[in-house]
């Protein structure tokens, strides 16, 4: 059996959803039956941050349909129905086993053979496991991992079964941390067990670390760092019991939480498109080796434009949502005949955030360079912490850290990150002050703006009326706000 189709997306994560609504919307958009999504999974596309964090909770889950893409851009809501209703062929709970670039064609599992004309490619990444690491009775029924629906939904049975209990969480990431926020919410005690010094030590400093590490100890989360978990205990019915650490150490566990990272989707594609950084290598057009592939999201390494071309694989929903939309603008501006754009690089600022507990950070750019922190790092009683870092390099703003900040705030910050501005050694003046500094001088009349990077013009110079006042901005100020120039990058999320 064989079909064939004009487009066909390979996986049905973020980025498939977001990017088959770029091509619905596109000019005339996609003909009925012009259009095909291959996933391994059994429901439409959807936006996984909720996962980690709305679904995983006791009370007011999150349940689909409410979260499949394009929502969480404050976007169209796309059920099996949306797909239906544009022609869109859902080829769901179908896995692919390979692909011949050459020949346009995939196989599945079903012995089916569906070609292609373009093909998107965004198959994302899958979590390590640990029995990759050879921890032994890794494959225990209450061992949890978080990447798909049905993991989701077998960790929330694990939850219910496990009220009052204990957990044992592997890693201190993204997905150790949001987890454990969610365990502690389900009244289950936590124990989580990571091999570095601090919590997200990729993008934390220390001292931002100790923060979260605090306030997740004042819910009653004990940190074990520096350590690792080599086996499990189980019981005669297969589940773990304990979790024993490389010291002899014995955790008693009713359920067991694994973040130890991920692997991006790109196997199917080895030895026959470019592979870099993990994953598929692609231009700023999101253009494989094969003119006729793209590849996009968690499986995409691309070159950053920001970072002066320099190639990054991001897993986060931020950029496969912005990836996703670039690949079929380059698509249909080749089948317009429109001029090749990006070949320097993808107009992309990295992006992050996490919300746990009461808390809520935001870091843009790249965390490269001298961190220099400010605000409060206490978390008044009845009241949100607010507070941040600045890694500066080469006397530019590389990135900025901010718990706490307003919408407005966020998107300030976000633009002095664009920009690219330069400061001065000001760092003492920042640190003693903090945020009542930066909102005093960032009110002061600005005398060069934000312009002229796309002309390529000079990196862009703050100046106030007191030199320290090009640190306020970099910090927190919202200058974008007071003074009326747009921001570029408006964030909206709500999962």
């Amino acid at each position: 059996m064989s079909r064939a189709f004009a487009y066909v997306i390979l996986g049905g994560g973020v980025a498939a959803g977001y990017a088959a609504l770029e091509l619905v919307r596109h000019g005339d958009g996609v003909s009925p039956g012009e259009l095909c999504i291959i996933s391994d999974e059994a429901v439409a596309p959807y936006e996984r941050p909720a996962l980690s964090k709305g679904y995983l909770l006791p009370r007011g889950a999150a349940r689909l349909p409410a979260f499949h893409t394009c929502v969480g851009a404050n976007d169209e809501l796309l059920t099996e129905q949306w797909y239906k209703d544009h022609g869109i062929e859902l080829v769901l709970a179908t896995k692919v086993v390979s692909a011949d670039v050459r020949r346009k064609t995939l196989l599945t599992a079903t012995g089916e053979t569906i070609s292609y004309k373009t093909l998107i490619i965004a198959t994302g990444a899958r979590a390590l496991k640990l029995e990759e690491f050879g921890v032994t009775r890794s494959d225990a029924t209450n061992v949890c991992y978080l990447r798909s629906l049905e993991d989701a939904d077998k960790m929330v049975g694990v939850m219910r079964s496990c009220h009052g209990g204990n957990a044992v969480v592997i890693g201190g990431g993204y997905i150790g941390m949001e987890c454990a926020a969610a365990l502690v919410a389900n009244e289950i005690k936590v124990a989580m067990v990571f091999p570095r010094k601090h919590c997200l030590d990729r993008l934390f400093t220390p001292k931002i670390a100790e923060f979260y590490e605090n306030y997740y100890a004042a819910k009653g989360v004990t940190f074990i760092k520096e350590s690792r978990v080599t086996s499990f205990e189980t019981s005669s019915d297969g589940k773990v019991t304990a979790a024993i650490l490389r010291d002899g150490r014995r955790l008693p566990a009713d359920m067991v939480v694994v973040g130890i990272g991920a692997r991006a989707n790109a196997e199917l594609f080895d030895g026959q498109l470019a592979m870099e950084k993990g994953g598929i290598k692609v231009n700023g057009r999101m253009q494989t080796s094969d003119a006729a592939v793209y590849a996009v999201g968690d499986v995409a390494a691309f070159p950053v434009a920001l970072l002066g071309g320099d190639v990054r694989r991001y897993e986060h929903v931020d950029c496969a949502r912005r990836t996703a939309r670039r690949a079929v603008e380059a698509i249909m501006e080749r089948s317009d005949g429109a001029e090749e754009r990006g070949e320097k690089g993808f107009d992309y600022l990295p992006f992050f955030y996490s919300r746990v507990f009461g808390l809520s950070w935001q870091f843009y750019g790249d965390n490269v360079g001298e961190p220099v922190h400010f605000g409060d790092f206490s978390a008044p009683a009845g009241g949100r912490p607010k507070f941040g870092a600045c890694w500066v390099s080469g006397g530019l703003v590389a990135g900025v850290f901010l718990e706490g900040g307003s919408r407005e705030e966020n998107e300030a910050v976000a633009s002095a990150v664009r920009c690219r501005a330069r400061i001065g050694d000001v760092a003492a003046e920042l640190e003693s002050r903090g945020l009542a500094f930066a909102d005093q001088e960032s009110r002061r009349k600005l005398t060069r703006r934000c312009y002229g990077l796309a002309a390529g013009g000079d990196k862009p110079t703050y100046a106030w009326h007191a030199t320290v006042g090009v640190a306020a901005a970099v910090s927190i100020a919202a200058f974008a706000y007071w003074y009326g120039w747009q921001a570029p990058y408006v964030v909206k999320r709500e999962f």
